[in-house]
C-alpha cells in the first residue's frame, strides 16, 4: 500500500489579484500555468511546507489562510492539496520551476493555460476574489 504525498499549492492573494506562475521544467509542463508551491517534507505541516517554498520558489513570505475543499491527483503518490495565502511581504520573482508570473483578476483567470489540477482550486480562489467585500479578505497588504 503506497502512502499519499501532499503537494501544497498557494494561492496568493493580493489587493483583489491571484499569483500565477508559468512552468519552467520539466518539459512536459513547461509553459503551463499553476499556483506555486511543491512537496511537504516529512516532519512539516501542509502549511509550513507552504511558506517554505513560496519563499524558496518566489522569494516572498506568506501567510497561509484557509484550504481550498477537495484534493486533485498527480502522478502516483502524489495529491494536490490547496491554500489561500496572504502576501506579507517581497515582490514575487520566479526563482525556481517558473520563467514567468503573472497577477490575474478574477475576470482575467481564464487568460492562462492552467494545469488540469489546478483548475478547480482556481476556480474556487477567483470565486473567493469576486465575492469578497473586504479587501483584506482577498490578502490586501497594509
Amino acid at each position: 500500500m503506497t502512502t499519499v504525498r501532499v503537494v501544497v499549492g498557494g494561492a496568493v492573494l493580493d489587493r483583489g489579484r491571484l499569483l500565477a506562475a508559468r512552468r519552467s521544467a520539466p518539459p512536459e509542463l513547461a509553459g503551463r500555468w499553476e499556483l506555486p508551491g511543491g512537496k511537504v517534507e516529512p516532519g512539516e505541516s501542509a502549511p509550513q511546507a507552504l511558506v517554505r517554498e513560496l519563499r524558496e520558489e518566489l522569494g516572498v513570505e506568506v501567510e497561509p489562510l484557509e484550504r481550498i475543499e477537495g484534493e486533485w491527483p498527480l502522478r502516483p503518490p502524489y495529491v494536490l492539496r490547496v491554500w489561500t495565502a496572504k502576501l506579507l511581504s517581497g515582490e514575487p520573482r520566479p526563482l525556481e520551476d517558473h520563467d514567468e508570473l503573472r497577477w490575474l483578476t478574477p475576470d482575467r483567470i481564464d487568460e492562462v493555460d492552467w494545469l488540469e489540477q489546478d483548475r478547480p482550486a482556481v476556480a474556487a480562489a477567483a470565486r473567493m476574489l469576486a465575492e469578497s467585500v473586504n479587501p483584506v479578505d482577498c490578502g490586501e497588504r497594509r
